[in-house]
């Protein structure tokens, strides 16, 4: 029985580190070129492919020095047709990089996952996350990331994680397309400096939406992509937020234009962002999926991965 039809562990309530800053990491850390901000490239070269291993490693071992489980994203964010033709890459090619981006993290997890361990496809938003040029309806958006679903979902995959989603109906459109591939989902939303979503909704309404329309298909929703300060004000103790059970925090407080432009990382301060993590657990200690995104690196994991585990104890 292939792994993804088990029970997805994070569930149980044991804290799970995720990292989605690899690409910030290399570009601007690291001087690593990624057209498009697309990681798969790094699967085409040696160098490349022990690159990826290599944050998969870190985050394996993180998780087993915190007491924490993991889960491993697959370096397939922007993935889909649309942004690879953009940078020259046809159909074809996209599936075979989507299938090698879950080999070699599986490899990863079969040779070091001593902690509990979850491979979560990664898939983003069809355009910009920030500023779309254009809307989807469920169905399009159900229809066009079905085919980056379909490419892997007979691979070791344990679930579909889509990541910087900024409006309900995209959403609505992935959770259909992984159900009828067999397939959990998890939705991960961003919101702007106001606590919104780029489109404007609340993240109440957002998740309520997609629940509605999809018989509260998702597994369970993250935020992603955000600093906690432009989201903590918006969580609440009313039962939608028990469908939000993850923060994948970005390390700076610049709203996501100020990002686009900025030509140098601000990585922030890693001790402040765990702290702010770990308070974050303390009001609401369901949220068991921790870890960083734009902008950190393993200063930022190392800091949230402690102050997540002393808020276990």
């Amino acid at each position: 029985m292939p792994r993804y039809r088990n029970a997805l562990p994070q569930l149980n309530g044991k804290v799970f580190l995720g990292y989605f800053g690899m690409e910030t990491d290399l570009i601007f850390n690291r001087g690593i070129d990624l057209p498009g901000f697309a990681a798969y490239t790094l699967l085409e070269t040696e160098d490349g492919r022990r690159i990826l291993e290599e944050y998969c490693i870190n985050l394996i071992s993180l998780a087993r020095r915190t007491g924490a489980g993991v889960i491993l994203e697959t370096p397939s964010w922007v993935a889909n047709r649309d942004r690879g033709a953009a940078i020259g890459y046809a159909a074809e090619r996209l599936r075979e990089l989507n299938r090698e981006s879950v080999e070699l993290v599986s490899d990863m997890r079969d040779k070091h996952g001593d902690v509990p361990t979850v491979i979560s496809c990664t898939i983003g938003p069809r355009a910009d996350a920030y500023a779309p040029d254009s809307y989807m309806s469920a169905t399009e958006a159900e229809r066009y990331h079905a085919e980056q679903i379909d490419w892997v979902a007979d691979t070791d995959i344990d679930m579909v994680g889509a990541y910087t989603l900024c409006y309900p109906d995209e959403a609505i459109g992935i959770v259909r397309a992984a159900q009828k591939a067999g397939l959990p989902a998890t939705i991960g939303f961003t919101v702007e400096t106001d606590g919104k979503l780029p489109n404007g909704n609340a993240l109440a309404e957002a998740i309520g939406t997609v629940d509605s329309a999809t018989d509260n298909a998702t597994a369970y929703y993250v935020i992603n992509c955000a600093h906690p300060d432009h989201f903590g004000n918006e969580l609440t103790d009313a039962p939608w937020m028990d469908r939000i059970i993850g923060v994948i925090a970005n390390a700076s407080r610049r709203s996501h234009a100020e990002l686009d432009e900025a030509e140098e990382l601000d990585a922030g301060d890693p001790v402040e962002l765990g702290g702010l993590m770990g308070d974050l657990r303390s009001r609401f200690p369901h949220l068991v999926i921790v870890g960083g995104c734009c902008g950190t690196d393993m200063r930022h994991m190392e800091s949230i991965a402690e102050s997540a585990s002393a808020n276990t104890r």
